[in-house]
């Protein structure tokens, strides 16, 4: 009687535990978690707007405190949040909110500086230059090329319409 193989000379093939792509997807989506997607937006839009409340209200003390118009108020407001929102990202209190309120920490202005400062914070140790600048940057860029295009676009639609006053 001849001796059973075992080992690697074995002539048996070991079943075949790939599966397609598809396949893959079917049985990852059934486990996937359902997504509160109702309470997701409800949390999104009252972190938003708190986000937004707090502007106003930073808005209005300059305007009180500093007799300052409106006009005059936005520009030391947005540098206000922009420093809220950096020291809140510094102490790891921003990311937090971030995860719990998801898109509504996402606020032009605070969510931007969110963004810059993790990126700084993340390659710091790569040095001031080649990690904090470099690495900081790479996200600004695409943003300050996007809104840099789109003003150019919009002022030649409302220089064509007639809403740019009158220099054409």
């Amino acid at each position: 009687m001849p001796a059973e193989s075992k080992g690697t000379g074995s002539s048996k093939k070991s079943p075949s535990l790939s599966i397609s792509e598809q396949e893959y997807k079917k049985v990852a989506k059934k486990h996937e978690p359902a997504r509160p997607l109702l309470a997701n937006c409800i949390k999104a839009f009252f972190v938003g707007g708190f986000v937004c409340l707090i502007g106003q209200a930073i808005q209005e003390a300059f305007m009180a405190g500093f007799d300052m118009t409106s006009k005059e108020a936005a520009s030391p407001t947005v540098a206000v949040m922009i420093f809220i929102s950096v020291v809140l990202t510094c102490l790891g209190v921003y990311d937090k909110i971030a995860q719990w309120a998801g898109a509504g920490t996402a606020v032009p202005v605070t969510g931007f500086a969110n963004s810059m400062c993790s990126a700084a914070l993340e390659h710091r140790a790569e040095g001031l230059v080649l990690g904090v600048g470099a690495n900081m940057f790479k996200l600004a860029g695409s943003v300050i090329v996007f809104g840099v295009v789109a003003a150019f676009i919009i002022g030649i639609v409302y220089a064509f319409l007639g809403f740019g006053g009158g220099h054409l």
